[in-house]
């Protein structure tokens, strides 16, 4: 059964990213490391950063591993770090930094709500021990964006070292690295790029990455000696995910051909538009305030007692989409991502089947279009 994907990452993606994955190619050739480092500059230019003061990270794996590769590499044993959470990503790197037995401290707000500036200055101001800050851009628990600008001041006042994971939003939102003040930006090659799984990238300043030297308590996580290695030609250390290379080159090919991250912000957003007010017609109430909502993933609460996602998801699969189930802890909910390969008229379509699913249903209270 074939079903365009509504959510954050693996995501639906175009047949010329997928026919690029039709090449067999070697790790140690020429051609294959100019690729690499092609890729490598054009994620620079993304983030609005040189090449002097700015270098990129390619890291096997997912998501996930090249935050924990940035976190265990680089908060050595007299450093301490404030993560900020408010959902399962930033708690994820909470449970890194315990897992690798970090120096850190946990500030964590509600779900629906957002990390705040002021709070964490005066977290930092009471601790002058800590000299790392980290938080997740994008939320994809709940499709929240974080206010990272602002924070962004308060750690670089506090002369701290600031790590976002931008992991649902880098490629989807203008994100200009130095001019905000991050060091470190991770994200992955199957979210807004468009690319598919197989390894995630970070972007940091080569200063700060200096100081890492050393620090990594991993071998296959050390972004100091992967970047060594890779700065020198473009060879990976170990075994690279060359299908997923030359898939996310493709992609990249792509994204300039829309006309950039602002255009595929602007559809992204045409999405969420449409998704969520079309949704909330429908009964279903958005979890997220507007003033806070992302474009790239929407939670909306079940609708009536009666209603079913299993049922529901079935229903949207069998004609065509697939939709998340909700990651919120304590709210009956579910999410639709609005990224990938898909369009206002596949979010048109969305709402036709919901609409069909209630009708179909009998659910009380639904309401029509």
């Amino acid at each position: 059964m074939e079903y365009k994907l509504l959510t954050p990452g693996p995501l639906t993606t175009t047949a010329t990213v997928k026919e690029a994955m039709l090449v067999d190619h070697c790790t140690w050739d020429d051609d294959y490391k100019i690729i690499t480092q092609h890729i490598r500059q054009q994620l620079l230019a993304l983030a609005h950063v040189s090449e002097t003061e700015y270098t990129t990270i390619l890291m096997q794996g997912s998501g996930s591993f090249a935050v924990e590769a940035v976190l265990s590499s680089i908060v050595g044993e007299k450093d301490k770090i404030l993560i900020c959470g408010n959902g399962a990503y930033g708690a994820r790197m909470q449970q890194s930094a315990a897992r690798y037995g970090l120096n850190h401290l946990y500030y964590e707000v509600a779900e629906t709500k957002i990390p705040d500036a002021t709070e964490i200055a005066t977290i930092l101001e009471a601790d002058s021990a800590i000299n790392f800050v980290a938080m997740v851009h994008s939320e994809t628990t709940s499709g929240i964006v974080n206010d990272i600008e602002s924070v962004a001041k308060v750690v670089k006042a506090h002369q701290a070292t600031f790590i976002v994971d931008a992991m649902s939003s880098f490629g989807g939102i203008e994100i200009p690295m130095a001019e905000i003040g991050i060091d470190f930006l991770v994200s992955s090659a199957n979210k807004c790029i468009q690319g598919v799984p197989g390894f995630g990238f970070i972007i940091c300043r080569r200063d700060q990455l200096a100081l890492s030297c050393g620090k990594a308590r991993t071998l296959s996580l050390d972004i100091f000696d992967q970047h060594q290695v890779m700065d020198r030609d473009g060879k990976w250390r170990f075994t690279s995910p060359t299908h997923t290379v030359l898939a996310f080159q493709q992609a990249l090919k792509e994204l300039v051909q829309e006309g950039g991250i602002a255009a595929r912000y602007n559809r992204y957003a045409q999405n969420n538009h449409i998704i969520r007010t079309g949704m909330e017609k429908l009964g279903f109430a958005p979890l997220i305030a507007i003033e806070n909502q992302g474009p790239f993933i929407t939670t909306f609460h079940y609708p009536f007692p009666e209603f079913s996602f299993a049922d529901f998801y079935e229903y949207l699969k069998e004609n065509g989409y697939a939709i998340y189930p909700g990651k919120i802890s304590e709210i009956d909910c579910f999410r639709i991502g609005n990224i990938g390969e898909v369009y206002p008229s596949d979010m048109m379509k969305v709402l036709q089947l919901a609409e069909e699913y209630l009708v179909k249903s009998n659910v009380k209270g639904a309401v029509a279009l």
